[in-house]
């Protein structure tokens, strides 16, 4: 798996050294800096057309997806500075959210342009995914072993801090942490913490999943899986599950037999319907508690901000997260899910801003599924994201994120290729 252009080195680099430059807490760094980059050679390639070097020449135009994410996410930044104006955050506060705005929501649609328009190939993405698997199955014994020898859970936290971020946690190296409920190990890799690990882990079984060598592909799926499992989180054993399913499952729209069976099990709940509500509902109050501390604080967390959103800032939110009190473990008002996050700090407006490409996004990934198998694995990952969104901030770790925001993006480019060529096989073309 050679890199045939600039692009692909920089990608394909970037992939295989996750580890390495985790080592050293360049993560955060590195995304930011990798798609500010190659959306510049993106657009460059799209202004200069054939002038442009022939192994970087724009492979098509923006899809439509794609300006709607760059409209999406400019209208995010909009409700930014209209909150900031409303509550008078000062300057200085606004200068310091645009370039969080830039470091995290705008990833978001520059990496999916990268894949629209940069000749990166969906192969090279799923190999770089597999080679980061085959790093962490190798330093796992070393991690998994850490807290019975006695090491220490954070190796040290990089001077690259001083750069600016969330907090320090993503400039640290760790080896493990502690669950503070039941102070037990738990493994975050190279995330920043493990319950984002574990959908990681679940981003890799789905680029793993579609690897053509076997060996590649066994390395990152069993990495994924070890992610999933060694990082505890509930989030990521329903992700684990759901996300690889059901895009599989995808073609049985098409096929009549299938809704058949459909309607053969529909009209069977009328005798069973019952007893599986009683069994979904003892399933979900199994699945809060099995950590009913962090369920009791994300639920805290989503009444207040829901709460002071309706009260205090409906339309453009309130501009930043606030200090949370004792009863949330002092987590930050609009931090752990994206959506409420969304109405707390940028209202209705950010919300829709959101909501409007991914939705989007999402059924049209949907719809390729159930017709071609080049749909199943964006489908995957937009299904991972949503999940995401329902227990963590996705705008502080798209930087992360990254491989799977590109293949959208090659997704759109392979799909814009394919109708092009049925066009001209059009009689008369």
């Amino acid at each position: 798996m050679t890199p045939q252009n600039p692009a692909e080195r920089m990608v394909y680099r970037a992939m295989v050294y996750t580890w390495p430059l985790y080592a050293v807490g360049a993560l955060y760094v590195v995304g930011p800096v990798l798609a500010w980059v190659l959306g510049g050679m993106a657009a460059l390639a799209l202004y200069l057309g054939p002038a442009m070097r022939a192994d970087l020449r724009a492979t098509g135009s923006v899809p439509p997806l794609v300006w709607c994410w760059f409209i999406g996410m400019f209208v995010m930044l909009v409700a930014l500075w209209v909150g900031h104006l409303d509550w008078g955050l000062g300057l200085k506060q606004t200068i310091k959210s645009s370039i969080g705005w830039a470091k995290g929501w705008a990833l978001l649609a520059l990496f999916p342009l990268v894949g629209a328009v940069l000749p990166v190939r969906r192969s090279l993405l799923i190999r770089g995914q597999c080679v980061i698997g085959a790093w962490t199955l190798v330093l796992a014994p070393l991690l998994l072993i850490a807290p019975y020898v006695g090491l220490p859970e954070r190796i040290f936290t990089s001077p690259l801090k001083a750069v600016g971020g969330p907090g320090p946690e993503y400039f640290s190296v760790f080896l493990f942490t502690y669950d503070p409920a039941s102070w037990t190990p738990r493994w975050q890799f190279y995330a920043p913490w493990s319950p984002f690990a574990a959908l990681l882990g679940v981003v890799m079984v789905l680029f793993a999943l579609e690897e053509k060598d076997r060996k590649w592909m066994l390395a990152g799926v069993g990495a994924g899986i070890l992610m999933i499992l060694a990082s505890k989180s509930r989030m990521g054993l329903v992700g684990l599950v759901a996300c690889t399913i059901a895009p599989r499952m995808m073609p049985l729209l098409l096929k009549g037999w299938a809704w058949h069976v459909t309607a053969t099990l529909t009209a069977s709940l009328a005798v069973l319907g019952t007893a599986l509500v009683a069994l979904a509902q003892d399933a979900v109050a199994t699945f809060k508690g099995a950590r009913a501390d962090s369920t009791r604080v994300r639920e805290t967390l989503q009444r207040i901000a829901y709460e002071r959103w309706q009260n205090e800032a409906v339309w453009f939110g309130h501009g930043t997260i606030h200090p949370g009190s004792h009863a949330v473990e002092y987590m930050p008002i609009g931090s752990h899910h994206t959506w409420f996050g969304l109405l707390f700090v940028k209202g209705l407006v950010g919300f829709a801003a959101l909501l409007v490409p991914m939705v989007w996004h999402t059924c049209f990934a949907m719809l390729d599924a159930a017709r071609h198998p080049r749909g199943r694995l964006p489908m995957g990952i937009l299904m991972t994201i949503v999940l995401l969104s329902f227990g963590e901030n996705l705008e502080i770790e798209a930087y992360m994120l990254w491989p799977g925001l590109t293949l959208l993006g090659v997704h759109l480019r392979e799909v814009a290729r394919d109708i092009k060529g049925e066009a001209d096989l059009q009689p008369g073309q």
